[in-house]
């Protein structure tokens, strides 16, 4: 993670959007007196966006866990697929 004020991202703009959108590093941008700006690149923000969708329904969040504890104890099973 990456910390800078105003006046230094402004000054290294790309340098920062560099950290982002290369090295996936996540900019704070400190603007003083308790306020602050956060950069991450666009693949972490659909990233997010996904995850919140998925969990935003209680059912499908239930499913979701349901489906990840199974594979964690090895509850899986194996399906061919039909051909035509």
């Amino acid at each position: 993670m990456q910390t800078t004020n105003m006046s230094e991202f402004r000054k290294d703009l790309k340098k920062y959007l560099n950290f982002v959108t290369d090295d996936h590093e996540t900019v704070i941008i400190n603007r003083g007196e308790k306020k602050a700006a956060v950069i991450i690149s666009l693949d972490e923000y659909n990233s997010f966006m996904e995850t919140n969708y998925l969990l935003s329904s209680k059912k499908n969040a239930e499913r979701l866990e349901s489906a990840l504890n199974k594979a964690n104890n090895g509850e899986t099973f194996t399906k061919d697929l039909i051909k035509e």
